[in-house]
């Protein structure tokens, strides 16, 4: 009971909860399976973290998104979490939860490059591409703020006792990575952070022009929900059309009508019924919508 309301809440959960949840999970889960094991996180992060030498990087591209997952420890996370938590609040009560994860997935990826670039091309790096990795959500979460700050930038938040304007705080933030990145051995993971603020910044200041530089980013999510969605449905279909058979005890061609209809309309009949079994449960549907869907699971 209790874990299928947890997973009830998890369904229902604003998507930057759901980021936030799947970022906690795998850190506790990273650190659960070191424990157990006797294992460094090191050896098991190291397939998922990005590294720098780009000859590894493409035995794992996937590690362009994945390092945005993990974590150093408690309090990398924590911070991250928690800023992510304030600020993404302020992009879902302006924008869609789609433009969200555009910002969030192409900050990650703009600050890898950003990180990929520095310890590639600049002297001071030189030698160290070989040994170095970059983990963290920072840079997507510097994104979600600097986006935010720009595209609002006199929108006020409450900070101790007094309000700041949110250009003053994204203008604090990266003189303070820019001050950081001099003699600090985590150098890549302040650079990386610019390259999220510059992403974010760009974003919003094209988007304010009209001009959506990450709808490439959100038709690709929407095509990935889409089909996934589909699938989920097909399945749900077939389950309900093989419980349905076990007690259905009249011949459905004997008492359903012949329906004329296109694929479109027949699909979207389909999702209808579906939707109404999710809401309200199978005994909620008419005799006639019970007919409608064991002769289309018949027919898949």
């Amino acid at each position: 009971m209790a874990a299928s309301n947890l997973g009830y809440q998890f369904k229902t959960a604003n998507v930057a909860v759901k980021i936030i949840v799947i970022n906690a999970l795998v850190f506790i889960g990273f650190e659960l399976f070191a424990w157990i094991f006797q294992l460094p996180t090191s050896a098991l992060k190291q397939w998922f973290w990005l590294p720098a030498n780009p000859v590894d990087l493409l035995m794992q591209p996937w590690s362009l998104i994945t390092y945005a997952f993990l974590h150093a420890g408690f309090w990398h996370i924590f911070m991250n979490m928690l800023i992510l938590y304030w600020f993404s609040q302020m992009v879902l009560n302006l924008f869609t939860p789609k433009r969200f994860l555009t910002i969030y997935f192409l900050g990650a990826i703009a600050g890898a490059v950003f990180f990929l670039f520095a310890y590639n091309l600049f002297p001071v790096f030189r030698g160290a591409s070989g040994i170095a990795s970059l983990q963290g959500a920072s840079a997507a979460v510097m994104a979600i703020m600097i986006f935010m700050a720009t595209y609002t930038p006199n929108a006020e938040v409450r900070v101790f006792f007094f309000n700041v304007k949110l250009w003053q705080i994204g203008v604090f933030l990266v003189l303070l990575d820019l001050i950081r990145i001099p003699n600090n051995e985590n150098a890549g993971g302040f650079i990386s952070h610019l390259g999220g603020a510059l992403f974010g910044y760009v974003y919003a200041t094209q988007l304010a022009k009209g001009n959506d530089i990450g709808l490439w980013w959100e038709r690709m999510l929407e095509g990935f929900f889409t089909m996934f969605k589909k699938r989920e449905k097909t399945s749900r279909m077939k389950t309900v059309y093989r419980n349905q058979r076990k007690s259905h005890t009249s011949s459905p061609s004997s008492t359903a009508k012949k329906e004329n209809l296109s694929k479109s309309e027949h699909q979207r009949k389909i999702d209808d019924i579906l939707d109404k079994i999710s809401k309200s449960g199978y005994d909620s549907l008419t005799k006639h919508e019970k007919d409608f869907l064991f002769k289309a699971g018949k027919d898949t």
